[in-house]
Parts: structure tokens; sequence; C-alpha cells
């Protein structure tokens, strides 16, 4: 601005001068009065340079004095640091290091009450969400369950109908053993005979055949034969008819012959205590009522639920997983390609890309995991108990582990000295993450940490 203004009077003097000088005349008034003016305006613009400069050596002053105060100040920080770093023993990237950690600490405390704010939010809304459409489901469906056998039990009228079973030197069982393919075990048991099979068919097609020789009292090799080919014939039209019984039920048309047929089969397969044919057709109705709860296709969902377990029907006779043996055949007799990735997709053999697959997960679940729907044996029992507990114990501060509830909750003792509450939550985390991860099981298995008094659950 400064500059401006001394520009302005050069200016202004010029002009005058100029002006004079084409009016001619020196000596005239006029003349006189704009070199006096001109004078003027030079004595002030001399003025105003002064000033310029006087200031300008008072900013160069002044930015010497700032930048040896900038040097005194870092001096006295450099010194300050020096005595705190005397005083506290620690280097300054040590006490850096110090604060680091304890931020981290502040942070990880601050994130494991977030976690903890928002997986309960979160649980009540889902616990809300699905206790809803579960009550609707389960309170409109009943549904019985077998218990799992390997063999069966055929009565005899009489004790000495045993030696005719066996025949002349064996003669009659061996023929019974050849072509069913069923052990038939005859020992102390008082009028009984017991066949001994996987096959859940040939065991049913055994005990046919044997029931109706010992109805007719012709016990001889041929005769064997013979009624062995009637009870095949008429067992095939039962597990016919028991597949369109189980479509019927589960509300299901337009099965192929073959699929119909190969799903009656699973009538004589159990799996874990809970007969698969059964559990089927609980599936599709589960499935078929989650999917007009949340908006999804209940025909879809119904469908795939009902044939999620076909594969296991002829599992003896394809090798791979019973849920990819069952798409393909599915896809082979015509099914679309949503009910075929659905069954696929219900153990995860391929990532669900549906609602369905995932109501059919749901499904699948739900029938297996409730009470008194399946049955585990005494070594898998036991090893499935022993594995949750190294889970949970090898972590650092548990104290005592506790699997309870036939494993359907761990409890973890810690430490309290060396385990906090935001600690604890998030060993919850880990704890159930690494269940999910390196077992498998039905259902869902609660872990809780128990530090002094307090409780931290976490469910997975």
């Amino acid at each position: 601005m400064e500059l401006l203004a001394a520009a302005a009077i050069v200016a202004a003097a010029i002009v005058f001068a100029y002006a004079g000088r084409q009016r001619g005349d020196p000596q005239s008034p006029e003349a006189a009065e704009g070199r006096e003016e001109v004078g003027r305006l030079e004595e002030r613009a001399r003025a105003r340079a002064d000033e310029l400069d006087r200031r300008a050596r008072e900013l160069d002053d002044q930015t010497r004095a700032l930048e040896a105060e900038r040097e005194q100040l870092a001096r006295r920080r450099r010194e300050h640091e020096g005595a705190l770093e005397e005083i506290s023993g620690l280097s300054a990237g040590q006490a850096k290091e110090r604060l680091m950690a304890e931020v981290t600490d502040q942070v990880r405390h601050e994130c494991a009450r977030h976690i903890r704010q928002i997986e309960e939010e979160t649980k009540r809304d889902a616990e809300r969400r699905v206790r809803s459409i579960l009550s609707v489901a389960m309170q409109r469906l009943a549904a019985s369950h077998a218990a799992e056998r390997t063999v069966s039990v055929v009565q005899l009228p009489a004790d000495d109908m045993k030696g005719r079973v066996i025949g002349r030197e064996g003669r009659n069982i061996r023929a019974l053993e050849n072509l069913t393919g069923v052990d038939f075990i005859i020992d102390d048991t008082p009028s009984a005979v017991v066949l001994s099979a996987f096959d859940g068919v040939r065991r049913e097609v055994a005990r046919m055949t044997l029931e109706k020789l010992l109805a007719d009292g012709r016990i001889h090799p041929a005769r064997i034969e013979e009624t062995y080919y009637q009870a095949k014939s008429e067992l095939e039209e039962q597990i016919f008819k028991a597949g369109e019984e189980a479509a019927f039920e589960a509300n299901v048309q337009g099965l192929h012959p073959d699929i119909v047929k190969t799903l009656g089969k699973l009538k004589f397969r159990t799996s874990y205590g809970q007969n698969v044919l059964a559990h089927s057709v609980e599936c599709a109705q589960l499935a078929a009522m989650m999917a007009e709860e949340l908006g999804a296709g209940p025909k879809t969902a119904s469908r795939a639920a009902l044939l999620h377990d076909i594969g296991k029907a002829v599992s003896h006779e394809i090798e791979g997983p019973h849920a990819l043996v069952g798409g393909d055949l599915a896809r082979r007799h015509g099914e679309a390609e949503a009910v075929a990735h659905a069954m696929e997709a219900h153990h995860n053999e391929v990532e669900p890309q549906t609602v369905e697959a995932v109501i059919v997960q749901a499904a699948d679940a739900l029938s297996g995991a409730r009470p008194g729907a399946r049955g585990e044996s005494l070594e898998n029992y036991v090893k499935r108990l022993r594995e949750l507990e190294q889970i949970a114990s090898r972590h650092q501060g548990v104290e005592k582990v506790y699997a309870m509830q036939a494993g359907r909750e761990i409890r973890v003792m810690v430490a309290p000295t060396a385990i906090d509450d935001d600690a604890a939550m998030l060993l919850c985390r880990e704890i159930a993450r690494e269940v999910e991860q390196q077992l498998e099981y039905p259902g869902q298995i609660k872990v809780t940490v128990i530090r002094e008094s307090r409780a931290v659950e976490y469910a997975k």
C-alpha cells in the first residue's frame, strides 16, 4: 500500500509538469503553481520512502529477534527433554514406546467396550427376530423320530425253528446271506434271529424274506430265492410309496419318479439316531415356514430342504460328499439350479449364494440340533467334550475349563489378576472363533468366561 501511494504521487507530479509544458508559458501563474505542487509531491514521496526504509529496518530487527528466540526455545526444549530423561531414567524413544503402549491399551479396552455394546444390541435384535420366526415355524410343526439301528430282530414262533432256518449243514442260512447281503445271527437269544447290516434297505428285504418263509413253513434254497425276489419287489413298491407320501407331506409336487424312489430309500436310513426321511420332511416344512416369514421363495426352499439329504441314499454307490452327490442327482433329473445349489450348500461344500440356500442350512441345523432329535455314540461324545476343553485351555490366563450340557456350553475360569473384564470379552470371542474353525457340531455352543463373580458370555 505504501509503494502504491508513492507511485501515485510521482505520477501526479509528472502529470502536472506535462500540463505546464503543454501550455508553453513557464512564467505563467499556472506553471508556477504546478511547479510548487510537484515540489510538494516530491517531498511527500521522499518522506514516504524514508518511512518505508525505517519500517523495513524494524522488520529485519524483529525477524532476527524471532530467530534468536526460536533458537533459545529449541535449546531450552532440549535441556528440558534431557532433564526429563535424567529424572525418569528413560530415553525419548523409550518414553515414546511406553506412551504408545499405554495408548494402545486404552484403545484396546475402548474397542472391547464398544464391541461388547454392539454385540449385545445386535444379539438382542437378532434373537428377537429369530425367536419370532422360529416360534411361528415350530408351533406349527410336530415330528416323530426313529432310533438309529443297524440290526433288526425277527421273532420265531418256536425255538426249534432256528434249526430249520440254518438248514442241513447250514445251506439255508448261507442262501439267505448270499442273496440278501445281510448277516443272520442265530445265538442264545430265545426264539429270535438277529439281522445285521448297515444298509437299511437290504436289512428290510432280509426281514421280509425271513418272515414270509416262517409264515409259509417251507424253508429251502429254491423257496428262499423265490421269496427273496418277491419281498424285494414288494419293498420297492413300499419305497416308492414312502417317497410319494413324504413329498405329499412336504407339499412338494412334480418330482421325477427316480427322485421319488431315491427319496423313499431314506426311510431306511438313519443319521445320529434320526430317521433321514422324517428329518427331510421336517426340514422341508421348517424351510417353507421360514421362507414365508422372510419373504423368500417357499417352494424352492421346501423342495431343496426335502431333497437335501437324498445323496445319502446312494452314498454307497457314488463317491463324494452326499450334498454334492444329491445336487448332481437333482440336476440330472430336471430340478432347477436354485434347488440343486441349495442342496449342495447345506454343508458348505459350496458357498451359499441365495437366501433359500441359507434357509435350508438353518432348517437342517434346527431339525438336527434340537434336544432329542439325534443321539451320539459315547466315544464321539467324550471326544467332543475333550476337544472343547483343549481349545479353551491353551489360552493364557485360563485356570480351569468345564464342558457342560452335553458339549453345548463351555465355562472358562480365568485368573482375575491376569485378565480383566475387557480381556475376558476378547477371550470369549477368540475361543468361539477357534471352536467354529476347528470343530464340526450341530447347533450353538455358548462360551462363558468367569472372572471372580463376573461372567462374560459369548455364543457361537
